[in-house]
């Protein structure tokens, strides 16, 4: 499986949360997948990649030529896609990919995410979507998402499209689970009908 992982590339960050990149790409080497990344070499996003490289994965880097230029791209990846700019590199992420994990992470982050997670709700396709959050980074988020639904600007398969988790363990279960139709089909809801 082909699975992209969305992390930071903040050099600011504590260490726990490079730790847990790293975690992550041993894992995802382990289990025999491989890794779509943005393509850096730095923080997380360096982390998850040295990792599962290490524990024999793949990986394949997504980059913009701008950060290439700037020299910060992954250039031990087995397949490093240059593109030519920011929206190029999501799309080909999200074409390359069975299935996505979203680790800590700042606005870059948080953009894919709900790139991902707009395209899940709205039927566009039905890859799993985890977000492996340990110390609650994300809980504001979970929180205006209620609030959102709360006043009418979300509808429920918002929260059906997402799967939370705290642990690698838990994280990789909800990826390696047969993806689940964010909502019954037309003939599904036919055949439900006495």
């Amino acid at each position: 499986m082909n699975i992209c992982v969305f992390c930071a590339s903040s050099l600011h960050i504590d260490r726990k949360y490079l730790d847990l990149a790293a975690r992550v790409g041993a894992e995802l080497g382990r289990r025999g997948h491989t890794l779509v990344s943005g393509g850096g070499s730095l923080s997380c996003m360096g982390a998850v990649t040295s990792a599962a490289r290490a524990a024999g994965g793949r990986t394949v880097g997504v980059i913009p030529q701008v950060l290439v230029d700037m020299e910060v791209a992954d250039e031990e990846s087995h397949e490093l896609i240059v593109t030519g700019d920011m929206r190029e590199r999501k799309g080909v992420m999200d074409a390359r990919s069975d299935a996505f994990l979203v680790l800590p992470g700042g606005i870059g982050t948080l953009e894919e995410l709900f790139e991902i997670w707009t395209a899940r709700v709205l039927g566009m396709h039905d890859k799993p979507l985890v977000v492996l959050d340990p110390w609650g980074l994300y809980d504001p988020l979970k929180r205006l998402m209620h609030h959102l639904y709360d006043e009418g600007f979300t509808r429920p398969e918002v929260f059906d499209a997402i799967s939370w988790t705290t642990t690698v363990e838990e994280a990789f279960a909800r990826l390696e689970a047969r993806p689940q139709p964010v909502r019954p089909s037309v003939a599904e809801l036919g055949e439900a009908t006495p």
